[in-house]
């Protein structure tokens, strides 16, 4: 099947048939219903790629073991073991597939768990820990460092006298302004996670299902019975008051581990990114180097391919001048253009947004920060924005491509081929999952590239602009 990001679609295809082997891709080459089954199952070996590209989230499954009467736990909180020895083997191989394992602060305090997968010389996954409050124990398994990292994410604030404690042991500890799972899945997604098991209890596991990060459900089935009124579940409050609202699990599979029954399912339709192919035809207004017929199309995504480096994220740090006429350093045109944001207005509550953009750790963090301070205090955005982003962003990706000669040189390269920022999600900048975006980061490329090739355009004397 082919890759599901745009920027990588097709290499492999395309080296292996030129050295003469016969390549057919599932869905395309190949039709009928024997076919379609192999690319069900191909589709289901790489849902965490698919997942991931889609949903700009890692792949998650929320895995838990419970009692036929669906405890996961007694009363009193003692829950070892629920499942058999055999089951807990593939909890292990399960945390072995998987790039970290999340747990919220009820888990540490209650289990003190490792989270190591106990197979020996593979990969051993992070630990995550999700804790509002940091009420959490000074000495516990997860602050052991020396052979797994463990990452605590919490809320802004909160426990410093815990979090240096943390720290002094080589525990990363991560703040957000609201402690939420999109947000924190979001920022693991930008730190390049792929796939994520979640072995929460159920406060923790009702907010992953309502936010939508959980995409895949492994369900242990011990034949025991514990009763208890307020002997936990896996699943804590998500609102549902009607049979009719429970959400129902996609290819179900169910498999006897020893004693145990493990039912397992997707939550949510494995993503289907078929590549759509954009027309020319508007582009060709915009770029006339570019053939209304037969052109070949560029794709680029962030800096994971030889054009990445087109991408505003990509860390080249251009010198931008400010009202004073003082050039200023950015670390990327997605810092510039994010702070651009909080621009011009009289509170200083937008003048500190703006320095905490600019000093982001990277792209991505701008990215995120300024998106959601925008979200949240809309008052203290440009009014003007939405009529000045684009030229906001083109200053910027004239000064970068300005400055750097090498960037520069690539760009004119392309000269004839069409430009299409490959994100399936962002439909303003990019070009979409099915070619249905509006592509503007090509689009600026694309005329830039003209600019420079001296195609009528504006005047380009000044290449680093003012705010």
């Amino acid at each position: 099947m082919r890759h599901p990001l745009c920027h990588l679609r097709g290499a492999g295809i395309r080296a292996l048939r030129s050295e003469g082997l016969q390549v057919d891709v599932l869905g395309e080459d190949l039709r009928s219903k024997i076919f379609e089954d192999a690319l069900k199952s191909c589709r289901m070996v790489n849902a965490p790629l698919l997942y991931r590209a889609a949903s700009r989230v890692p792949f998650s499954v929320l895995k838990y073991a419970m009692t036929l009467d669906g405890k996961i736990a007694a009363s009193s909180g003692h829950a070892s073991w629920i499942s058999s020895k055999l089951s807990r083997s593939r909890v292990f191989e399960l945390r072995g597939r998987s790039d970290a394992v999340i747990v919220g602060g009820n888990t540490v305090r209650r289990d003190n768990p490792r989270l190591t997968a106990r197979h020996g010389g593979r990969h051993v996954p992070a630990r995550i820990v999700m804790s509002q409050t940091l009420n959490l124990p000074e000495v516990a398994n997860l602050w052991d460092v020396t052979e797994v990292p463990t990452i605590v994410v919490t809320q802004r604030g909160a426990n410093r006298s815990f979090q240096r404690l943390l720290a002094a042991k080589g525990v990363e500890v991560v703040e957000f302004d609201m402690l939420n799972p999109r947000d924190v899945m979001e920022y693991f997604y930008d730190r390049g996670y792929l796939s994520i098991l979640w072995e929460c209890g159920g406060s923790l596991a009702a907010p992953a299902i309502s936010a939508g990060v959980i995409h895949k459900v492994y369900a242990f089935v011990a034949p025991k019975i514990i009763g208890g009124k307020h002997a936990p579940t896996p699943v804590g409050e998500l609102g549902m008051v009607e049979m009719t609202q429970a959400l129902d699990l996609i290819d179900v599979s169910y498999e006897q581990v020893g004693p145990d029954m493990l039912i397992s399912g997707f939550l949510q339709p494995i993503p289907d990114l078929a590549p759509v192919i954009p027309s020319v035809d508007e582009t060709y207004a915009i770029d006339p180097s570019v053939a209304e017929f037969e052109s070949k199309i560029i794709f680029f995504y962030k800096t994971w391919d030889p054009y990445g480096a087109f991408s505003n994220f990509s860390h080249h740090p251009i010198h931008m001048s400010d009202d004073s006429g003082n050039y200023v350093t950015w670390q990327s045109v997605e810092h510039y253009y994010q702070a651009n944001k909080f621009v011009g207005g009289d509170d200083p509550m937008a003048e500190e947004y703006l320095n905490a953009i600019k000093s982001a750790a990277s792209p991505e963090e701008a990215a995120r920060l300024g998106r959601r301070l925008q979200r949240q205090h809309p008052e203290l955005a440009r009014p003007d924005w939405d009529s000045v982003k684009v030229d906001v962003m083109y200053n910027a990706l004239k000064c970068k491509f300005s400055m750097y000669p090498h960037l520069h040189s690539m760009l004119l390269s392309t000269a004839g081929s069409v430009l299409v920022e490959a994100s399936p999600h962002d439909l303003f900048w990019g070009g979409g999952r099915d070619g249905e975006g509006l592509n503007y980061l090509g689009r600026l490329l694309m005329k830039l590239r003209s600019e420079f090739l001296g195609e009528p355009s504006e005047s380009s004397e000044e290449t680093c602009l003012a705010f």
